[in-house]
């Protein structure tokens, strides 16, 4: 597709700008972690910022845990003819409660350490040691006092047992040794050089401990109030506020009096409402940044298979710059031939690597909902001994729970039964949420598709045709054939106008925001001037002012247009015609081969080497454009950056580039030397979309 008036490329234009190395330098530094992100192994994300934030999480759980061990007696004396749950208390040794309480305060010391650190109050250094070292002590004082505790309970003549308290603290101690662990290994890889020194978290991760430590408090402090007013154990009231705002609703514990019903109005909605916060940042933690890392891996193995087959089969000769009339006629294709193959072999490669890590995520949540759902059933069938339950009551009693179905016609009733459910609980409404997230991506969407194909084979047709659709089923299925054939799939579809693709499902969104308005209103009125320059220098017959102006107008006009695509959901991806006209206005020309290379199959990168990605602008001495390809490390269809993300950012520094040129060449009273050589297309403010210029 050709634009008249834009014979030669802009990369002619581009190539005389004189790049300051400052701003270089800064480019790299913001580009160096999204474009390296898909060389780098999965655990070290998960060492860096998962771990960090299950420490997060699971640290004020413990803390309250340890709270619950507080409070009560660990043991009773069981009543001939009575049960556990109403025995008679023993009173604990001053030296069990000590012990417990500086466990305690340790365990609160050590998180509120992390949080210092992951709010940038406390030094890496200082907060980890404070944390990992009183997680572990503390860890370690539960379960000798929970080991002696189980020494003192056998006495000669009476039925003793071990009251809910008593399993509270196992399960802190349990947690707390876990979470100290993720810590350690979390600091090992820092000091190993592996990542920095620091938790480089979004505001809604950094935030989760907060909502972690708000909906447990909220729950404790629920229980203390209805254990006051419903005359109840605290600890069968945090099972009951447990329940409550989980959504189970057991029922074998409810509020009989005016008060306590009345007070449920407000803490029923305000817990749930922070139990939702609490869900929605561990579904960002797992479901967009987890997703993005592991896709962005899989992408990167994927490419790397691709290309090891096509050299297996020696069948490289796509693969290599075209780069004389020679060349081309042993090919068969020309340069921009050769490149838009590159491009749909990309992107067949991100759509089976997207395919592949939906499935996956469907079977790591669905494998963790099935090990919650049979193995607690486990324990409960373990733990409710005393009621006779079968195996197959437990299991139906756990898939009644972890549905939040809850019929109440079984329900823990053992001093062991209700603190596992409170602990289970709280971990099944998280992974039952981003398990019905992967299901919406896969099973779901696939029963949807079954239905739209079984209406077009009988009662309703679509535009599609019944061979058409067998066709495209077929080419899903096989796409190895792209690797035998060495044809890339094209899109048969028309090229877009920018900024009126419509998306098939769903509406799209412009990016919002005050910031955002505002940054589109000063493009918008800078868009306006620049072309009212242009036909001033016509006017003047000036043809080298009005190109440098016509090409300004175009930089912001596709500015304001790729704005308008961001925070798109599912995001933008562009068509090859409108990247071969974004790179266009970079400075490339996807016809020539001075910035194409051969994809390099695997990338070893030292650990204080630079990011290789500047395909917009020269960065060596001599001024030459760094070579990369579709299917390389270099392509910005690799790593997490959204594509018009990534546009954006090149189209600005294009643009400030330019401006700072012309800023420098008017201060010296020598606009000649900023002027580009050649032309820009002169009627291009006539056209309403910015892809009809690609080529």
């Amino acid at each position: 597709m050709n634009d008249p008036g834009l014979d030669a490329p802009i990369s002619d234009d581009a190539k005389a700008v004189e790049v300051d190395q400052n701003e270089d330098r800064k480019e790299e530094e913001i580009e160096a972690e999204d474009e390296q992100a898909f060389l780098n192994p999965s655990r070290w994300w998960f060492a860096s910022t998962a771990f960090p934030l299950l420490a997060g999480t699971f640290g004020p759980m413990a803390s309250a845990f340890s709270v619950c061990a507080l409070v009560e007696n660990w043991r009773v004396v069981v009543p001939p003819g009575g049960n556990e749950a109403h025995g008679i208390d023993v009173k604990d040794p001053k030296w069990l409660i000590a012990v417990n309480a500086v466990s305690l305060t340790l365990a609160l010391i050590a998180n509120f350490a992390l949080l210092l650190n992951m709010a940038r109050r406390l030094s890496f250094s200082v907060a980890q040691s404070v944390t990992i070292i009183g997680w572990y002590i503390s860890s370690i004082l539960l379960i000798s006092l929970v080991a002696a505790a189980v020494h003192i309970v056998k006495i000669p003549g009476e039925n003793r047992a071990l009251t809910q308290a008593f399993y509270y603290a196992i399960i802190a101690a349990m947690l707390y040794f876990i979470i100290a662990t993720l810590m350690a290994v979390t600091v090992y890889c820092a000091y190993k050089g592996h990542y920095a020194k620091d938790f480089k978290l979004t505001m809604s991760q950094r935030t989760l401990m907060l909502q972690t430590i708000s909906f447990m408090v909220y729950m404790i402090a629920g229980a203390a109030v209805y254990a006051k007013v419903e005359k109840w154990k605290f600890l069968d009231a945090v099972y009951f506020t447990n329940y409550t705002l989980l959504t189970v609703g057991i029922g074998d514990y409810a509020p009989s009096t005016h008060l306590g019903r009345g007070l449920l109005f407000p803490y029923a909605i305000g817990g749930i409402v922070t139990l939702g916060l609490v869900v929605g940042s561990i579904r960002s933690l797992v479901l967009e940044r987890g997703k993005k890392k592991l896709g962005s891996r899989m992408i990167e193995k994927k490419r790397e298979a691709l290309l090891k087959n096509l050299r297996k089969k020696e069948d490289t000769a796509r693969l290599i710059p075209v780069g004389s009339e020679e060349h081309a006629a042993q090919v068969g294709m020309n340069e921009r031939e050769r490149r838009k193959q590159e491009f749909y072999l990309m992107r067949e490669i991100q759509d089976r690597a997207s395919v592949r890590q939906k499935w996956t995520a469907l079977i790591v949540s669905g494998t963790a909902w099935f090990i919650l759902w049979f193995v607690g059933a486990v324990v409960f069938w373990k733990a409710e001994h005393a009621q006779t339950w079968s195996y197959f009551e437990a299991v139906y009693f756990s898939y009644t729970s972890l549905l939040t179905i809850g019929y109440g016609d079984l329900a823990p009733f053992s001093n062991a039964g209700k603190p596992f459910f409170v602990f289970w609980s709280l971990l099944a409404v998280p992974t039952l949420t981003i398990l019905i997230s992967n299901m919406g991506d896969t099973v779901v969407k696939s029963v949807r598709d079954l239905t739209l194909y079984l209406g077009e084979f009988t009662v309703l047709p679509g535009e599609v045709g019944i061979k058409d659709r067998a066709v495209e089923a077929i080419a899903k299925l096989r796409f190895d054939k792209v690797l035998k054939d060495g044809k890339a799939h094209v899109m048969n579809e028309p090229p877009s106008y920018l900024g009126e693709k419509k998306s098939e499902e769903g509406s799209k969104s412009q990016a919002q925001g005050v910031r955002a308005a505002a940054a589109d209103d000063v493009a918008k009125t800078y868009e306006h001037e620049e072309l009212q320059a242009a036909e001033a220098a016509r006017e003047r017959g000036d043809t080298l002012l009005e190109n440098f102006h016509e090409y300004h107008y175009l930089l912001v006009r596709e500015f304001r247009n790729v704005m308008k695509h961001l925070n798109e959901n599912p995001p933008r991806k562009y068509t090859y015609e409108e990247w071969a006209w974004f790179l266009k206005l970079m400075g490339e020309d996807e016809a020539s081969i001075n910035s194409h290379r051969r994809a390099p199959i695997k990338v070893q990168k030292p650990k204080d080497s630079k990011p290789d990605t500047q395909q917009a602008q020269s960065d060596d001495k001599d001024n030459s454009l760094r070579q990369w390809s579709w299917l390389g490390n270099r392509s910005p269809l690799m790593g997490e950056t959204e594509e018009a993300e990534w546009v954006l950012e090149r189209l600005s520094n294009t643009l400030e580039r330019q401006l700072k040129k012309q800023f420098e060449a008017g201060k010296r009273g020598s606009d000649e030397k900023s002027v580009p050589h050649h032309s820009v297309a002169r009627n291009s403010n006539s056209s309403n979309s910015s892809s009809s210029h690609a080529g």
